[in-house]
This record gives C-alpha cells, structure tokens and sequence, in this order.
C-alpha cells in the first residue's frame, strides 16, 4: 500500500513550528505500506487541493492522510479542499473517527473532517494533534487495507456472497 501525507499549517509550512503529526502518521502506517509523500501546505484551500490532486492523480497514491484543518478555526478549510476534489465521499472513516473519538473526549463533536475518494486514492481528513492522530489511526488502520483492495477493483471478498468455483 503506498501512502502519502498532507500536514495543512500555516506556522509549519512557515517554518515557526515543526510538524509531529506527520511523522507520526508515517511511523503509523509504515507496517502497511510505504510513504511516498509528506507535503507541507498552509491552511490555504487552492494549496490544499493542489497537494491533493498531485498525490491522488500523479503519484497515484492508495492512501493519502491529511493532518490538521479541520477544527472551527477560520483558516481550518481541510474539509472543504477535500470536498471541492473528491469524486465520491466516504462519510463512514469520518463518522467513525468522530464517534470512536468521542468516547475520549466530547470535543470531538467539533471535528469537520471528511473522508472521499478520488480516482483509487482514498483521502482521510485527521485532527492535528499527535495524540488525536494516534488514536484515529489506530481505529481506523485495520479497514485501510480492504478499502484500498476495494478501489484497486479487486470485490472477490466483498460480503462473502460469492461461493468460489
């Protein structure tokens, strides 16, 4: 499986802070599969969805995971990049991150993340705090592999409604 990472932060695109969600994420998923991409974007909608089209559409990556954006903020328009250039969404990761999140803080309600798809690449909109990160992750990493056998075209497994001949 081949990742890709968007980290969307005005102070670390600038340089003012360093960016531990997405190593964090890298270090994540490394067991699945590899990272291609770590991106660097400020909390700019035209920026975001430049970062995503590029990894979605050239680099062709299975996954790609967004970190931080997706709060109240005003500049926090992770969600909206992500909706003006998915094809179809996948409302499901997000609802569950939000619903497994909430059992740790009811802050969580707060999130706007989404999750869609773009071609075979699915996009995962994460919180971007290291410690919300991790806890996403965690929940949502066993479901990435099947998701991404699913967009690659390969349904021999789905459902288990089909007797093998």
């Amino acid at each position: 499986m081949v990742f890709a990472i968007v980290c969307v932060s005005d102070r670390c695109s600038q340089g003012i802070c360093q960016d531990k969600s997405g190593p964090l994420i890298k270090e994540l998923v490394s067991p699945l599969g590899k990272t291609a991409e770590y991106i660097l974007v400020p909390d700019e909608k035209e920026k975001i969805e430049e970062a995503l089209i590029y990894l979605c559409d050239d680099v062709k990556a299975d996954v790609v995971l967004t970190t931080g954006g997706t709060g109240f903020a005003p500049r926090d328009i992770t969600p909206e990049a992500t909706k003006a250039i998915i094809e179809r969404e996948a409302p499901g990761i997000a609802e569950a991150i939000r619903i497994k999140s909430l059992q740790i803080t009811p802050k969580a309600m707060l999130s706007r993340a989404v999750s869609g798809i773009r071609g075979k690449s699915l996009i995962v909109n994460l919180p971007g705090s290291p410690k919300a990160v991790r806890e996403s992750l965690e929940f949502i990493l066993p479901v990435l592999p099947h998701a991404v056998e699913v967009l690659s075209g390969d349904t021999q497994s789905c459902g288990g409604n089909y007797d093998s001949k």
